[in-house]
């Protein structure tokens, strides 16, 4: 099904939001569609926060529009407050309370009828994992298992959107990837997920992405399309010595792009440039090096190559 077949569950246009003299979110449109799980990915102080607050209706809108499911988020915060799940960054789980009463706590908060929230919490826990846990205090539980507590807290009251801000920021490999399991359920079962991190890895785990930087969002589309966007060649010297070769190649001119990666550095040619002085350069500096060869980009070669691209103030 192509997206415009689908149903748009949150939209921004020209979406502005200000702090005094800083322009935190700048002029963005995107959409999620029903029942996908869309990325805002990029580094702190990019906007991400600001944004999701303001979709959830925290903050208010300095220009532009944000849209819940058609309905304009500026005028209707207590609908989309009802109906939407948000979870953010540091979600107040109260720590000296048990799992159990936690996730108790929070259904009476949205008003789930009793019956209908033991139900819910039993699918919750068959979801995270966390019954054989459910008498231990929120304090004394691992990072992951409080995301896990913590998402499933946001769940309880059953909103088929959902908005989690860096939820797995912080938290192990291994956690990283079970709370990735749980969102993948979640979207099996029809839930529209609007996510942010800035762990590029992440990414792969989403639909479709939206790279953001600097209060704007570069670029928009899935992550196995964002390669092919790459302008240009790309090219990687394998090296022990990367940051010596990164800072020959910068001085050189023979490079376009140069950047520095975990096995070496990437970069391209000038115009003008002919491979073979890649080589030659390195040897003249008596720069050891394993390999020096075409490569395809990552998203993390074109989010720094769009990233240079928006230098502009703040």
């Amino acid at each position: 099904m192509s997206h415009s077949d689908r149903e748009t569950v949150l939209e921004a246009r020209d979406f502005v939001k200000n702090y005094g003299e800083v322009k935190a979110v700048r002029g963005v449109s995107f959409s999620v569609q029903k029942g996908e799980i869309f990325g805002l990915i990029g580094p702190d102080g990019g906007g991400k926060t600001s944004l999701m607050r303001s979709l959830v209706s925290l903050l208010k809108i300095d220009g532009g529009e944000l849209y819940f499911k058609g309905q304009a988020v500026s005028g209707n915060p207590d609908y989309v407050r009802r109906n939407i799940g948000y979870m953010p960054q540091r979600f107040s789980l109260y720590q000296d309370m048990s799992v159990a009463e936690n996730l108790r706590f929070f259904a009476d908060l949205f008003n789930v009828d009793r019956d209908l929230a033991e139900t819910r919490i039993e699918e919750l826990y068959g979801f995270s994992g966390l019954k054989p846990f459910a008498s231990r205090k929120a304090g004394a539980l691992s990072g992951g298992m409080k995301q896990k507590l913590a998402l499933s807290c946001m769940l309880v009251h059953s909103p088929d959107v959902v908005v989690l801000d860096e939820p797995t920021f912080g938290v192990d490999p291994v956690s990283r990837s079970e709370f990735w399991q749980i969102l993948g359920k979640l979207k099996e079962e029809g839930t529209s997920i609007l996510v942010s991190t800035a762990y590029m890895d992440e990414a792969d785990l989403c639909d479709r992405v939206g790279l953001m930087f600097n209060g704007r969002i570069l670029i928009v589309d899935e992550p196995s399309a964002l390669p092919e966007r790459y302008p240009g060649k790309l090219y990687s010297v394998r090296t022990d010595e990367p940051h010596l070769v990164h800072d020959a190649l910068e001085e050189s001119g023979l490079c376009g792009e140069c950047n520095l990666f975990g096995e070496g550095v990437h970069l391209t040619l000038a115009d003008g440039t002919a491979e073979s002085r890649i080589g030659d350069l390195l040897r003249e500096n008596n720069l050891a090096f394993e390999s020096f060869e075409a490569i395809e980009s990552g998203i993390e070669d074109l989010f720094l190559r769009l990233m240079k691209g928006d230098g502009d103030e703040r």
